[in-house]
């Protein structure tokens, strides 16, 4: 896990908390495969991932903050990351009837030169 590759995550995080979906596609593959934490299993390629956000932005408002990275054993950096989940007025939840709620999430990107390829969510152990 290169500095390089640390420091793109972080500015992912932070300009998805910024909703910023720009700054992150740009450094997606055309065909990345993306976790889609609301639904399950993934999405495809840039255009997909841009309208899974806009639905999802569009019903709720995450937060994630980086606490810790991790090289896996086959390359991949693993990111400890507390997800919060508020309402559009900036509330927390109640009620919700979607995957997503507070909790502590390790997220799994994997690179291929200067892009991400694939991004998982696994629930912290």
């Amino acid at each position: 896990m290169s500095k390089n590759d640390v420091e793109m995550i972080k500015r992912i995080y932070a300009s998805f908390n910024a909703r910023d979906i720009e700054a992150v596609l740009a450094v997606l593959s055309d065909d990345v495969a993306w976790a889609n934490g609301m639904d399950g299993g993934h999405v495809h390629g840039r255009a997909a991932v841009h309208d899974y956000w806009t639905r999802q932005w569009a019903v709720i408002s995450p937060h994630v903050e980086p606490v810790a990275f991790e090289e896996s054993q086959d390359g991949a950096v693993a990111v400890e990351v507390i997800q919060s989940v508020f309402d559009l007025d900036g509330r927390p939840l109640e009620g919700q009837n979607h995957g997503l709620k507070d909790k502590t999430v390790t997220h799994i990107f994997r690179m291929q030169g200067d892009r991400i390829v694939r991004f998982d969510i696994q629930d912290a152990l």
